[in-house]
């Protein structure tokens, strides 16, 4: 329960809490940006915690106790930001945080089938209820459709090649596990280009968690839907961790600054300090960029 998320110092430096104010955490996980954010307020500001992921939200309960009358949960997809909000009956956030990507529980619990390090069922499922799985896409994808999947969504050099072994696996049994995919993703990447560079399962993995459950998609929907759910003054925050997400949040705070209504708070992405690094390796990647929608003519922040 005391897992710290990535960049909490400088989400907080950016976003400046204050008592009073409502903020959402869209991608709740354990509640550590909640955490941090409630702290730095006293106590005294409202969080609206959002995940698909029922397991975030009792871990978040858990850790945010002391907060009860604070903070109002909802278990849903962050793509369905406006909606949620019109439904608690909230007029306006003053901070809105995205931290994206799966979170460390989900990839530190083996039965969830996310890691390429663990025996586990192919799953890879963010929200339980869901009933596409990694395996069913592994099964059933054409060579052709998984190719394209693998290359686009994780950027892997020998996409079409790791396509063509999960095809000619499958033929003699579906591969149902993480470790059967590892095997076969494997013995498609040359020996050579697995000698250097990440687990050669990584970029795989990667986009078949992409692709179950829709990510850069919701990551699009959601943001375009901050300029309606921000009060002015507000800020918005996204942390992304790979070149993908980045480049969607990247085009769509620049849309946002384009119109006039907003300021970047943010020329280049924030990334995290060293030290950061050597604690947490999984923060390598972390890009953080802010917007700051412009506050009317008369208003006083």
């Amino acid at each position: 329960m005391s897992h710290v998320p990535v960049m909490s110092r400088q989400v907080l430096e950016i976003l400046n809490p204050s008592p009073g104010k409502l903020y959402i955490d869209c991608t709740l996980g354990s509640g550590g940006h909640s955490a941090g954010i409630l702290a730095a307020a006293q106590g005294r500001a409202r969080i609206l915690g959002i995940d698909k992921d029922p397991q975030a939200i009792d871990r978040s309960k858990a850790r945010l106790s002391e907060f009860q009358t604070q903070v109002t949960y909802v278990n849903n997809d962050f793509r369905y930001l406006r909606e949620i909000v019109h439904e608690q009956g909230i007029s306006g956030a003053d901070g809105i945080i995205f931290d994206f990507g799966a979170s460390s529980p989900q990839l530190d619990s083996p039965e969830r089938g996310f890691s390429y390090l663990h025996d586990a069922p192919l799953d890879m499922r963010m929200d339980p209820s869901q009933s596409v799985t990694a395996s069913e896409i592994v099964n059933s994808w054409s060579e052709a459709e998984l190719g394209r999947a693998i290359r686009r969504f994780g950027e892997e050099r020998w996409a079409e090649r790791i396509a063509r072994f999960i095809v000619a696996r499958r033929k003699l049994r579906p591969i149902t596990t993480t470790v059967q995919l590892v095997e076969v993703i494997k013995a498609a990447i040359p020996a050579g280009a697995r000698r250097t560079g990440p687990h050669p399962a990584k970029r795989t993995f990667q986009a078949l968690r992409i692709v179950v459950n829709d990510e850069l998609a919701a990551i699009a929907e959601a943001l375009q839907q901050v300029p309606d759910v921000l009060t002015e003054g507000g800020v918005a925050i996204a942390i992304s961790f790979h070149s993908l997400e980045d480049r969607i949040v990247k085009q769509a705070f620049r849309d946002m600054a384009g119109t006039g209504g907003f300021s970047p708070l943010t020329r280049k992405p924030i990334v995290p300090e060293p030290g950061e690094i050597e604690e947490n390796p999984r923060a390598r990647s972390a890009k953080l960029r802010a917007v700051r929608k412009v506050l009317k003519a008369g208003e006083v922040e």
